[in-house]
């Protein structure tokens, strides 16, 4: 079933880079950005990484935690962030569940050929926990600053 907007976030917790543990539970109060993408180090997902990244300042102005989300391991992550200078947690959901809870592993086809992937899609929590705005199949450029202005609109 889909995640709605109003909605309670489903909980998570997570392995992230640097051997921290990313839990929803532990970001209560702070909005949350969560970014998923398919795969590190690949051109749109790097881009994507440094445009959050980029505007890392701005979101903690805004009272938001930045935190992308990919089935790569803890591993990948930790050479991602190294190689791009990347500030923000980067969490590991290996298994899928919480990928899965959140609606963005999906089936995905590619020259005709059908497999299981995560589509773009970014969902900002607000303070409650409550899902405050879901961006399916995004679109990288730009997105950042938009979602950066929707987080500032939360208040």
């Amino acid at each position: 079933m889909p995640l709605e907007q109003g909605q309670k976030a489903p909980d998570f917790s997570l392995p992230g880079a640097g051997g921290e543990t990313i839990a929803l539970s532990g970001l209560t109060g702070r909005k949350v950005v969560l970014y998923f993408y398919p795969k590190d180090d690949t051109s749109g997902c790097t881009l994507e990484a440094q445009g959050f990244n980029a505007l890392g300042d701005a979101f903690e102005k805004a009272g938001a935690t930045v935190v992308g989300v990919s089935p790569d391991s803890v591993k990948s992550h930790d050479k991602f962030r190294a190689k791009y200078g990347l500030t923000f947690p980067l969490a590991s959901d290996e298994a899928k569940g919480m990928l899965e809870a959140y609606g963005v592993w999906v089936e995905k086809s590619m020259y005709g050929r059908k497999y299981m992937g995560v589509e773009r899609t970014t969902v900002l929590i607000d303070g409650q926990g409550k899902i405050a705005r879901i961006w399916p199949k995004v679109k990288v450029p730009g997105h950042a600053d938009e979602v950066l202005e929707a987080t500032r609109a939360l208040g």
